[in-house]
């Protein structure tokens, strides 16, 4: 058994809102359950609705902004900046700027549809 993993064809989740999701290590594309990496590019006006995961995630962008509200708070992160929220956080992940927004995202445990409690 190889001690590493190249990863060369990452899972592209399918999305009805232009955001490209392709999870690189995780649940779905190496069955990894303790984190998921994903690359993601959200397009210009794209949000997704307040959500309250049963996970933590970290966002490193790396080109473009994207806005966070965090229990309230809005938070604006640019190219170059990181941030991690805690799990059972209430957020909404938004990009309302005019050019699109790329950036690596790490939840941990792995990212879970049925653990990321979107809001109606």
């Amino acid at each position: 058994m190889k001690k590493y993993h190249i990863q060369t064809a990452p899972f592209v989740v399918p999305t009805t809102d232009g955001k490209l999701i392709e999870e690189h290590h995780g649940r779905v594309a190496t069955q990894n359950e303790a984190i998921s990496i994903a690359h993601m590019i959200a397009p210009p006006h794209w949000s997704e609705p307040f959500q309250t995961p049963e996970f933590e995630e970290y966002t490193y962008v790396i080109s473009g902004k994207k806005q966070f509200i965090i229990e309230g708070e809005t938070i604006v992160l640019e190219a170059g900046q990181s941030i991690c929220i805690a799990e059972n956080t209430r957020v909404q992940y938004s990009n309302p700027f005019e050019e699109p927004c790329e950036y690596i995202s790490v939840c941990r445990p792995a990212f879970d549809f049925t653990k990321v409690h979107r809001e109606e």
